[in-house]
């Protein structure tokens, strides 16, 4: 038998049942909160698994997208593109002579090369042979439409 019980008050007992009990309470906490690091990080794993930005950072490869075109409704030859790229992309661009104060300044002066040749290109093309002037349009569903 247990003595030192016996000679305890009530509100002894009733404090050490409490702080008992309070204790529970956070050992518990604490075992959630570890789960549900546990959960994220295995999220975050998985969307890693399927983001394409992260599976070349990972592979150490330059990326580059487009993640959205705005076109003006009352005027469609002016709009805006937003890109999305990883570190590599801009340190292979800066490598090629691409120059900004900032990383978006640098991937803005690549676009607009890119862009500059296509039209380029493009009037070359038409000066050289007048006839290709006639544009082929196939519809490629979606609302995108191909222009060759």
């Amino acid at each position: 038998m247990d003595f030192k019980n016996i000679f305890k008050t009530k509100k002894q007992r009733e404090a050490e049942a409490e702080a008992l009990a309070l204790a529970e309470a956070e050992k518990q906490r604490k075992k959630e909160e570890r789960e549900a690091k546990k959960a994220s990080k295995q999220a975050q794993s998985e969307a890693k698994k399927n983001n394409p930005k992260a599976i070349a950072t990972t592979a150490g490869e330059p990326w580059v997208e487009v993640i959205s075109m705005d076109i003006d409704p009352n005027d469609p030859g002016n709009g805006a593109f937003e890109l999305d790229w990883n570190d590599i992309f801009v340190a292979r661009l800066i490598k090629a002579g691409y120059q900004g104060k900032t990383d978006q300044d640098i991937v803005d002066n690549w676009f607009q090369t890119v862009c500059r040749n296509v039209v380029l290109e493009t009037y070359e093309q038409e000066q050289a042979d007048p006839e290709i002037r006639q544009s082929n349009k196939r519809d490629l569903g979606n609302g995108r439409t191909e222009v060759s």
